[in-house]
C-alpha cells in the first residue's frame, strides 16, 4: 500500500514555498517574473533623482548647460515612466498570482481533507479548521503579492544608488550607508520576541474562532439552560488572551521599533548627510556641488527598508499561515493500493479487529463478526463500548490498527475509496444537510439522478408529502440544521438520500434515537424500504427496534460479550437480558405517569 502523500512528518517548521512540491509552486513563475520587474523598476526609479542632481550640477558648473539639461531631462522622464510601467505590471502579476493561489489552495485543501481519516477531525475544532481554510490563506496575501516585490526593490535601489554615489565620492557614500546597520540593530531588537508572540497570537485567535463557533452552534442549549453568561465569559476570555499577547508584544518592541523608524526617516537621513557633508566640504574633501547627489539620492535610500520594516508583522503572520496550511496538506491520506479490487458479494466480516484512536487506549479488541448478505445485524451495548467505532470501520472512516474488515472476499483497504463509499450507505443519528435545495440534498446520494428518481426516493422515505406542502416544494433551500424541517423530517430526508444511493450495504447509527414518537413510525417505514434486501448493520439504544434482527451483538469494553437472536439472548439472562429488562421497566414507569 502507498500513502496518498509521502511527507516528512518530522520537520514541520521549515516550509518549502517555491520548490517543486512547494506551497507556491503553481504560481512560482509569475512571482519570480514580478520580483524581476520590481528589481529593474527600483533601479530605474533612481534615474529621476540622478537627473535632478546632474541638471543642478550642469547649471552650476557649465557655461552652456542646455544640452546636458535636455539630455538628463529625457533620461529622468523615461526612467520614471519605465519604472511606473514595470511596477504596475509586476504588481498585476503577483496579485493575479495571489488570487489564483488562494483558489488553488482552498480547492486543494478541500480535496485533501476529504481523504484524511475522520479521526483527524476529532482533534481539531471547527474554528481551527476555519482559520486554515479562510484566515490563513487570506494572510498569505502579503507574502505572495507584496513580499517579493518589496525585497527586490530593497535590493535593486540600494545597489544602483551605491554604484552612482561611489562614482561621486566613496567617503560620503560610506557615511550615507552607515545608518543602515545601525537601524538593522534596532529592528533586530524590536523583533527579538516576534516568533514567540506570533505563536501566542495565533493560538489566541484559534481560541476566539473556536469559542465563536461553539457559541453559535450551541446557542439553543445556551439559551435553554441560561448559560449565556458562561458562554460569553469563555469568548471574552479568549479575546482577553489575544489582547494581552498583543499588548505584551507591543510593550516589548515599541521603543526599538520607534527608534528604527526614526533612524530610517528622511529627516534623520537628511540631517546626517547634510551635517557630514558640510564638514567634508569645509575640510576640502568634497566639492559643494558633489553634496547634492547625496542629498537627493541618499535621503531616498532607506525607503525600501522602511517598506520591509512596516511589512515585517504581515510577513511573519503570513509565514505562520504558510506553515499551518502546509501542515494540513502534510496530513497523510488514508492509504490506497495501486490495483484496487471489487468484491463479488456483499457480506461484511470483521476478523480479529483491534482499534485505537491514540495508539495507547484500545477501543476495540479482537472483534470477530460475520454479517451475511441480506441479514440484519444489530450492535448494542453501553455508551463508550465501541459500537459506532466498529460500524465506521466499514466505510473506512478509520483504519483498523489490527485485524481486517472485509466486504465479500476483499479487504476494505483494497477497495478504491470512492467505490467503497458507493457500496455503503450511512444514516447517522446527527443529520447532515448542506445549504442547498431539498432536491439537491437528496441527489447527493446519486449526483446524476433525474427529478423522477429523486421524487421516487422521497416517496419511499415517507417525506414526499411533507416536501410538497412547502411553498417551494423540492426547491426549498434548507440549512445544515434543516431550517423548515423538523428533526424526524430531516432524518427521513437523509434516508431518501440513502435510498437513492441504492447501496448493497446499509449502516444505521442510532437513526431513530432523537426522533419523537410521532415521527418514529414514519422513519421506521422509511428504514424498512431502505434496508430491504440489503446487508444491514444497525446501532441502537432502543432495543425494541432491533428485536427482530437476524443477530444481535452486545459490545462491552470493546469486546463482543454476547451474540445471538433476541430470544436466545433473553434466555441466557446475561447483559442483553438486563438491558432489555431495564428499558422495559422504564417504559412501564413512563406509561404509569
Amino acid at each position: 500500500m502507498r500513502s496518498g502523500r509521502d511527507v516528512d512528518r518530522k520537520s514541520p517548521t521549515k516550509v518549502d514555498l517555491l520548490g517543486r512540491d512547494g506551497l507556491f509552486h503553481a504560481v512560482r513563475g509569475r512571482l519570480l517574473v514580478g520580483a524581476g520587474l520590481s528589481l529593474v523598476s527600483s533601479m530605474l526609479g533612481l534615474l529621476p533623482y540622478v537627473a535632478v542632481a546632474e541638471i543642478a550640477a550642469a547649471l552650476l558648473t557649465e557655461a552652456e548647460p542646455r544640452r546636458a539639461v535636455l539630455t538628463w531631462l529625457v533620461v529622468g522622464v523615461a526612467g520614471a515612466a519605465c519604472r511606473l510601467g514595470l511596477l504596475v505590471v509586476g504588481n498585476l502579476l503577483t496579485h493575479y498570482a495571489d488570487a489564483d493561489l488562494q483558489r488553488h489552495l482552498r480547492a486543494g485543501l478541500t480535496r485533501h481533507l476529504a481523504t484524511v481519516p475522520l479521526g483527524w477531525f476529532s482533534k481539531k475544532g471547527s474554528g481551527e479548521l476555519k482559520k486554515v481554510l479562510d484566515d490563513d490563506i487570506d494572510d498569505l496575501h502579503h507574502l505572495v503579492a507584496h513580499a517579493g516585490l518589496d525585497m527586490a526593490s530593497a535590493i535593486g535601489l540600494p545597489l544602483a544608488a551605491i554604484v552612482y554615489l561611489v562614482a561621486v565620492d566613496w567617503r560620503m557614500t560610506l557615511v550615507t550607508l552607515a545608518i543602515l546597520p545601525l537601524s538593522a540593530l534596532t529592528i533586530r531588537a524590536a523583533h527579538r520576541t516576534m516568533p514567540i508572540r506570533m505563536k501566542q497570537l495565533t493560538a489566541a485567535q484559534q481560541s476566539i474562532n473556536n469559542a465563536t463557533v461553539e457559541y453559535v452552534d450551541g446557542i439553543q442549549v445556551i439559551k435553554a439552560y441560561r448559560l449565556t453568561g458562561t458562554a460569553w465569559r469563555r469568548f471574552s476570555s479568549s479575546v482577553d488572551e489575544f489582547c494581552d499577547a498583543l499588548a505584551a508584544w507591543t510593550a516589548e518592541s515599541g521603543r526599538a521599533m520607534f527608534a528604527s523608524m526614526a533612524l530610517l526617516s528622511p529627516a534623520a537621513v537628511l540631517v546626517i548627510i547634510v551635517g557630514a557633508g558640510t564638514g567634508m566640504v569645509s575640510a576640502g574633501w568634497l566639492e559643494p556641488v558633489e553634496l547634492l547627489p547625496f542629498i537627493l539620492v541618499g535621503v531616498g535610500l532607506p525607503a525600501p527598508y522602511m517598506t520591509l520594516v512596516q511589512g515585517t508583522q504581515l510577513l511573519r503572520k503570513a509565514s505562520v499561515a504558510a506553515r499551518r496550511v502546509s501542515e494540513v496538506l502534510r496530513e497523510p491520506a488514508l492509504p490506497t493500493v495501486d490495483e484496487p479490487r471489487t468484491p463479488s458479494r456483499w457480506d461484511v466480516r470483521f476478523s480479529a479487529v483491534d482499534f485505537s484512536y491514540d495508539g495507547d487506549n484500545q477501543v476495540l479488541q479482537q472483534v470477530d463478526l460475520h454479517c451475511p448478505v441480506g441479514s440484519v445485524t444489530a450492535i448494542v451495548g453501553p455508551s463508550g463500548s465501541g459500537k459506532t467505532t466498529l460500524m465506521r470501520l466499514v466505510p473506512r472512516f478509520f483504519d483498523v490498527t489490527g485485524g481486517t474488515v472485509r466486504i465479500g472476499e476483499v479487504d476494505v483497504r483494497e477497495i478504491a475509496p470512492n467505490e467503497l463509499l458507493r457500496m455503503v450507505a450511512v444514516v447517522f443519528q446527527d443529520v447532515v444537510l448542506v445549504r442547498e435545495t431539498i432536491r439537491e440534498n437528496i441527489r447527493l446520494g446519486k449526483p446524476d439522478a433525474d427529478d423522477r428518481e429523486v421524487e421516487a426516493a422521497a416517496r419511499a422515505a415517507q417525506i414526499h408529502e411533507v416536501i410538497m406542502a412547502l411553498p417551494a416544494g423540492y426547491d426549498t433551500v434548507v440549512t445544515s440544521r434543516g431550517g423548515v424541517l423538523s428533526g424526524g423530517e430531516r432524518q427521513r430526508l437523509t434516508i431518501a438520500r440513502a435510498i437513492l444511493q441504492d447501496a448493497p450495504i446499509v449502516l444505521l447509527d442510532e437513526a431513530t434515537a432523537s426522533v419523537d414518537p410521532e415521527n418514529e413510525a414514519a422513519v421506521q417505514q422509511a428504514l424498512a424500504e431502505l434496508t430491504r434486501g440489503r446487508t444491514l448493520l444497525v446501532v441502537a439504544h432502543r432495543l425494541h427496534t432491533i428485536a427482530r434482527a437476524n443477530q444481535i451483538v452486545v459490545l462491552d469494553g470493546g469486546r463482543i460479550v454476547e451474540q445471538g437472536t433476541h430470544d436466545e439472548l433473553i434466555s441466557r439472562a446475561g447483559k442483553y437480558s438486563r438491558m432489555w429488562a431495564a428499558q422495559y421497566q422504564l417504559h412501564r414507569a413512563e406509561a404509569v405517569r
